[in-house]
Formats: C-alpha cells, sequence, structure tokens
C-alpha cells in the first residue's frame, strides 16, 4: 500500500507493482542477449580491423551489461512478489536494487551513446555486414526502453514527495519521543505546519494536473476557480496520501468478491428477511414491485420510457451513432441542413452553437420520431455550470419538454467534479436543502436561460388552435442532466403547479434528504441494475474509501496475486487466500461486516492517527425512484419453466423487473463488470423496453417467489389445481391481486422463506418443501393480499 520511497522521495508506486516492468524488461534483455551471443559466436571477427575490433569490444561489453540487466531484473520480480500489500519487511531491500539498477542503466545509455559514436565514425568503412546491421537494431532497441524507463518514472514521479518524506520522519521521531520520555502530546490529531505544507503541495499537485487534462479549455476565471476548488476535494478526498493506484485496483477486486460472499452469507442467514439479491438489492417481503396490472402504474410506465427518448435525443449526433452504429451515418446524412451560421430555421426551431451542418439537431430529430413532437429551441452550449438543452412541445402527451445534456464534454466533467454540497437558491430559504454546487450552478442557468429567452411562454404560445396554452411542463435528463433537472424541478415548482421531472441514472450525492422528501410529489428518478453513477457522492465515495482500505488490511496475498485473479482466464483464476478464508465460515463474514463498519464510521486514518479523513453530508439521488434490475434464472428454473420464459431462458437472458427503492438503498458502490455499462443512455432505455415487453408477453403478473395463481373449479364444484402449462412464469415480481377466491394455490421454489407476511398483519404458513401449497384466506378480511 505505501509509495515506495527511493531518492528520499515518496514515488507514486509500490514496491511491489515493480513485477510487470521488471518482467518487461527481463524478457527484452534476454531476447538482445541470445541475438548478441548468436552474432559474436557465429560471424568471424577480423580484429586486425581496427573498425572491426572496436564492434567486437562493444558487443561483448553490451553483452556483460545486458547480463547485469537480466539478473538484477530476475531480483526485482522476485523481491516484488514477496510479502502481502501492506507487509513491507520482505521487500525492504527493494530501494538498493533500484539504485543499482539505476547505475546500470546509466552504464547501458552511456555504452548505447558510444555505439552511435561508432557508428557516425566507422559504419560506412566497415566490412562486416551483419554485425554492423544487429548493432544498429540493438541501440535503436535499447534506447526506446530506457526512454520507456524515463516515461515510467516521470508518471510515478510525486510533487509533494519529498515534503511527505519529512512529514513522516518528524512523526516517527515524535512518536519515538513519546515512548522513550513517556509523555504524550496534546491534540496529536491536530495538522502541524508540515503537515498543512503537504496538503498544500498536493492541491498544487491536482491543480496542475487538473489543468494539463483540461489544458484546451483556456484560462478563464471560471475554470481556475473550478480547478481550485477541485483540486481541493480531491486532495481532501486523497488525504491518506499513501495509497498507489495499484492499490486501489487489487482493493476493488478483493471488495467485488467480498460484497458478493457478504451477499450470499445475508441469503443464508435470511438476515432481515432477505431471500435473493436481484442486481445487488435485497428482496424482502416488504419490497415494492412495480405492479403493471395497476392501469396508473402501467400508464406512469409508458411515460418514463417515452421521456427517455427526450433525455437520450439530448447528446445529439454522438447518441444517435452510438445506438445506429450500422446505418447511423446513412440515416443521419439526409437530414444533415449545411449552412454558415446556426440560426433561426424555416421551421421556426431556434439552433445554437450547433456545428455548420447541424448535426446535433439533426440527430435530435431522427430520435424524437416517437409521436408528434416539435423542437422550439435547442442550445449545444457548453462551459463549466452551463449544461446544453432543448425545448419542445409534446402534442401526444400535451407536455413542454426542456430535455438537459448529460456529461459530453470536459467541461461537464469538471461540472461533474465540483460536487460539495450548496445551498438551493429556494425562497423562502432552507439551510438543510443542499444539492449537488455544479448542478446547482447548471440549474440557475437554464432558469435564467428560459426566463431571458420567454422560452417556456413561447413553447405554451405556440400553437394555440391545439390547446398549447394548457400544457403541462415536463424537465427530463440524464446523467448530470438528470440531477440538473431535479434541482430545476425544484426551483420551478412554485411557479409551474403541473411541472413533473424524470430523472434518468441521476447522481447519487445530489439532494440532501429534506430536499428528497420534498421531490417524492413531482420527481420520478430511473435507475438501472449496478449503474455506479447514483451511488457516488463524496459520502459514498469516503464509504467507499474505507471499505477499500479495510479489503487492502485484509489481504495476505501478494498484490500480483490479487490483480490476477481477476483478469487471468476470464476471472478464472485461483482465489485470494483472504476470500478463500472469508468462504469457509460465517463468523469471518460477520467479523468483515464489522470492521467495515468500524472503518466507515471512522474519522482518522487507519495506519496514522495524524491524518484527518474527510466527512461530508450525506446526499441522495432524488424522488420516488424506480430501480430495474435483473434476475439470472439458475439452471433448475430452466428446467421447471415452460412456453415464452424457457425460450427466454435458452437464450440466457436476464428477467427484468422493477421495484420501487428507497433513496437511501444507494449508498454503496457495488463493484461489477457492468457498473459503468448500467449507467449508458442507450443501456437505460434497452433496460426499460425489455421490461416492459417481458411483462407483456406475461400477460399477467407474475413471480418466482411465490407466483400465486387461483384455483379454478371443474363442473362437480371441485377445486382444480392449476396445471404445469397454467404456472405463471418465473420472474421476480410478487403478485398483488384482489381475492374473490377463498382458496388459492402458491407456487413456490426451494429457496423461500418459510414465512411472508401478508398486508393485513397476518401470517401465513408456506412448506417450502411442496411445490404447491393450498391456502383459504377469508375474502372479507384479506382483500388485497401480498406475497
Amino acid at each position: 500500500m505505501p509509495g515506495i520511497v527511493v531518492f528520499r522521495r515518496r514515488w507514486s508506486v509500490g514496491s511491489d507493482d515493480l513485477v510487470v516492468p521488471g518482467l518487461f524488461l527481463f524478457v527484452i534483455h534476454l531476447i538482445w542477449l541470445t541475438v548478441l551471443g548468436v552474432v559474436t559466436g557465429l560471424f568471424q571477427y577480423d580484429r586486425s580491423i581496427r573498425c572491426i575490433e572496436l564492434l567486437w569490444f562493444f558487443q561483448i561489453g553490451y553483452i556483460s551489461i545486458l547480463s547485469c540487466c537480466i539478473l538484477l531484473e530476475v531480483a526485482i520480480c522476485i523481491v516484488a512478489m514477496r510479502g502481502s500489500i501492506l507487509d513491507m519487511g520482505p521487500r525492504a531491500i527493494m530501494p538498493y536494487l533500484l539504485y543499482t539498477r539505476v547505475l546500470v542503466m546509466i552504464i547501458d545509455l552511456t555504452w548505447l551513446i558510444v555505439g552511435a559514436i561508432w557508428i557516425k565514425d566507422h559504419y560506412l568503412e566497415c566490412p562486416i555486414q551483419e554485425p554492423k546491421e544487429t548493432m544498429i537494431a540493438v541501440i535503436i532497441c535499447n534506447l526506446l526502453v530506457i526512454f520507456s524507463m524515463f516515461t515510467t518514472m516521470w508518471c510515478t514521479f510525486d510533487p509533494a514527495g519529498r515534503s511527505w518524506v519529512k512529514m513522516k520522519q518528524y512523526q516517527r521521531s515524535m512518536r519515538e519521543s513519546e515512548s522513550r520520555f513517556n509523555y504524550k502530546r496534546s491534540g496529536s490529531r491536530s495538522r502541524n505546519w508540515r503537515q498543512r505544507k503537504v496538503i498544500r503541495a498536493y492541491q498544487d499537485s491536482w491543480d496542475h494536473r487538473c489543468r494539463l487534462l483540461f489544458c484546451c479549455m483556456g484560462n478563464s476565471d471560471r475554470s481556475r476557480n473550478s480547478f481550485t476548488d477541485i483540486a481541493r476535494l480531491l486532495s481532501d478526498f486523497f488525504r491518506d496520501l499513501d495509497v498507489v493506484p495499484s492499490d486501489v485496483v487489487a482493493g476493488l477486486v478483493l471488495l467485488r468478491k467480498f460484497q458478493k460472499l457478504e451477499r450470499e452469507a445475508v441469503v443464508r442467514q435470511r438476515k432481515n428477511g432477505t431471500y435473493e439479491f436481484l442486481s445487488g438489492v435485497p428482496i424482502t417481503a416488504n419490497t415494492q414491485f412495480l405492479a403493471l396490472n395497476d392501469s396508473k402504474d402501467y400508464d406512469h410506465f409508458q411515460t418514463v420510457i417515452r421521456y427517455m427518448y427526450f433525455a437520450q435525443g439530448a447528446y445529439g449526433w454522438p447518441m444517435f451513432l452510438m445506438s445506429h452504429s450500422r446505418t447511423g451515418i446513412c440515416q443521419l446524412g439526409s437530414e444533415l441542413t449545411c449552412c454558415l451560421s446556426c440560426c433561426r430555421r424555416k421551421t421556426g426551431t431556434e439552433v445554437v452553437e450547433d456545428n455548420c451542418c447541424l448535426c446535433n439537431y439533426a440527430a435530435l430529430k431522427k430520435m424524437l420520431k416517437i409521436g408528434e413532437v416539435e423542437v422550439i429551441y435547442a442550445t449545444y452550449h457548453v462551459d463549466i455550470g452551463e449544461t446544453p438543452f432543448f425545448v419542445a412541445v409534446d402534442y401526444t402527451h400535451s407536455k413542454v419538454v426542456v430535455s438537459i445534456r448529460g456529461t459530453l464534454s470536459m467541461k461537464d466533467v469538471l461540472t461533474d467534479l465540483n460536487a460539495e454540497g450548496d445551498c438551493l437558491p429556494v425562497n423562502p430559504p432552507r439551510e438543510d436543502w443542499l444539492a449537488h454546487k455544479g448542478m446547482v450552478q447548471a440549474a440557475i442557468y437554464i432558469k435564467n436561460k428560459l426566463e431571458e429567452e420567454n422560452l417556456i411562454q413561447r413553447a405554451l404560445e405556440h400553437n394555440p388552435a391545439r390547446g398549447t396554452q394548457d400544457f403541462g411542463l415536463v424537465l427530463v435528463g440524464h446523467s448530470l442532466g438528470a440531477g440538473t433537472a431535479a434541482i430545476l424541478a425544484i426551483l420551478m415548482k412554485q411557479q409551474y403547479d403541473d411541472l413533473h421531472c424524470y430523472s434518468y441514472s441521476p447522481p447519487g450525492g445530489l439532494l440532501s434528504m429534506p430536499a428528497v422528501e420534498y421531490s417524492k410529489s413531482f420527481i420520478t428518478s430511473v435507475v438501472v441494475g449496478k449503474d455506479v453513477v447514483p451511488r457516488i457522492g463524496l459520502h459514498q465515495m469516503e464509504a467507499l474509501r474505507a471499505d477499500l482500505i479495510n479489503a487492502i488490511q485484509r489481504s495476505i496475498d501478494p498484490k500480483w496475486k490479487t490483480i490476477a485473479c481477476s483478469v487471468i482466464c476470464c476471472c478464472c483464476g485461483p482465489e485470494p487466500t483472504s476470500v478463500t478464508m472469508m468462504s469457509t465460515k460465517e463468523e469471518n463474514v460477520i467479523r468483515y461486516e464489522q470492521d467495515r463498519n468500524s472503518a466507515r464510521q471512522s474519522t482518522v486514518h487507519p495506519n496514522d492517527n495524524s491524518i484527518a479523513l474527510t466527512l461530508h453530508h450525506p446526499l441522495y439521488p432524488p424522488g420516488r425512484i424506480i430501480h430495474i434490475v435483473r434476475h439470472h434464472p439458475n439452471q433448475d428454473e430452466h428446467k421447471f419453466e415452460k412456453g415464452w420464459s424457457r425460450q427466454m431462458l435458452k437464450k440466457r437472458e436476464p428477467v427484468y423487473q422493477a421495484i420501487w427503492a428507497d433513496n437511501t438503498a444507494f449508498d454503496e458502490v457495488l463493484i461489477s463488470p457492468v457498473m459503468v455499462q448500467d449507467h449508458m443512455p442507450d443501456k437505460v432505455l434497452a433496460a426499460l423496453n425489455k421490461f416492459l415487453e417481458q411483462q407483456s408477453l406475461m400477460a399477467v403478473p407474475s413471480s418466482t417467489v411465490p407466483s400465486i395463481k387461483p384455483t379454478t373449479t371443474n363442473e362437480n364444484g371441485q377445486r382444480e389445481p392449476p396445471t404445469e402449462d397454467d404456472r405463471l412464469p418465473t420472474t421476480t415480481e410478487p403478485t398483488r391481486m384482489t381475492m374473490d377466491q377463498t382458496v388459492v394455490t402458491v407456487r413456490i421454489l426451494d429457496s423461500v422463506a418459510d414465512q411472508y407476511n401478508v398486508s393485513n398483519g397476518a401470517t401465513l404458513d408456506i412448506d417450502s418443501r411442496k411445490r404447491e401449497t393450498e391456502i383459504t384466506l377469508n375474502p372479507r378480511s384479506v382483500n388485497d393480499t401480498r406475497l
């Protein structure tokens, strides 16, 4: 975990990170050692000729240098593979190996320069052809290798490395003094001037990195202020000062496996009534699934899908080409209109700062062919805190729609990174209504733009003959646009009482809880699967930081082995020892949960009490949240199913379900290969459509655990249980139904808990060893039963 200290400076690389560089150099040098050995042994060198004698001495000398390089690189690889991430004792000799390797590199470079001089003076006159050509290849290749080594050193250079080492030496001397003279410093956790110097150095380092990364954005006052705020935020977040990038990778690998083991233990123990996890979400008897058999919920979900097209359309031509990879260019080409200035068009649409051919506007029109929609205004101006958006009239649903674009440019990234909590500018002021600072700025910009250009009123008065003056207002957006739309909705709600906002994949660190509660009546958010963005805020990232440190502390394997287990054979490599140990005993999982919770509550670094960790006010996603989750059926479910669902399972397609999620349920980052993919707007739209398609195929709501279907009666009035073909298809939605019969048949799987709560407080005891259980209910006392 700690960065290696070489030349009295800390570097942004650990002593256990040198396995791959050492192996790479070993292979390159071994190849050239073999080539030079073969060339020197096969060809006859007439050393009576001066140029050939010099060439022979060069080859012999370089063979010796390569032999030293190979021995050192083997030693570096062996030492780097010793010990665990935090156990640096077995790697204590590494700095001395690096000192020796640097010395050999200098000799290597000097010898290559000597060889280049020989080529300049003797290449044309030397009569031996193959060895001198080999010499040229050796010089060029190894100069490139040395250049790559210097590049690696530049990339791992820590600008604050010297200040960091001095601070550690001071802290070490003070601890030794305390133990020697048996006294304790008062206020040891307060920052001294050395710590403040290091913090300033790291802030300057992050500020320099931001300016270098966003160098194409110019040097305006707004960008300089943003760089300063982001640098302070990042330096505060990484204030432990002793984490290298590979530690984060290893921690994420371990954390993903620990999270999986923890979920499996919860299911085995039936903890909190959990009988399954869908996309990392615990499913209990109290989980509320979307009931699409309810016409109100069905219409609402159809509206959610419809306005996702508006949110996607705001991205313009990049998103259109992404979602139409095969024919996108041809389709878009037919809509392009080349002009010299982006101004008011003949159609009445005002397009601002689009490119000369209006590519974004052309893609927008193609993606909004979902009914009768007319775009009134579209701006693609982007700056820090200023996000593109468009205004359209939706005649099909009688709405005026304002759609805000998500992150697509580097300036949008800066808006995202400005993530500290800021008070919402509402009237009357509410100090406890906090929101994402960058998105508050973007919402204020759009609100001012709507008012200055009178865009809402223009849309309402656009076509009085069709009643546009009575249309409602809808705000939509995805990602950055989702957070901005939600904040804008709060700012405009008092002015437009019929306003509603659809927020797709909103950021997790968006609103404080009082603002969230207020927004639930007019904001609907949508999250898909394990999307990382709704789980990312400063508070959630602090929890992730604590979880990573806790996972790294539990690791007892070398770092290379931990990382290799996630990449070898498509994640089929050997499991880390810490993961294997945790999976063998339940108490190990319990101990891990206790350590994780303790690490999250700690305000100091676990390895250095003098380093105070930042703690930010928790912020949450807005409104009521529809969470689209996936269920991956196992082989038993595949064998049991009939009809359409069996065909679906043969294709290995997951079953999509929608649940009403709590805003506080997104307080943990779920490490998964799909955590970024689930955030993409085309994937969000595909998941929404897939869920609706599967529910339509079912014809009736259904459930894996349990599935309920009323019994039927024959001509003699006797009850007949449903047949296998009548069984409701396996999905994950518990059924809500009105009880008209006194007897129902409950179908269950072996993994179902033995008891389920009924909505009126009664309890149904179910024999989980049977596939069917008949239960008699009184319809007068149980009108609406949910299992």
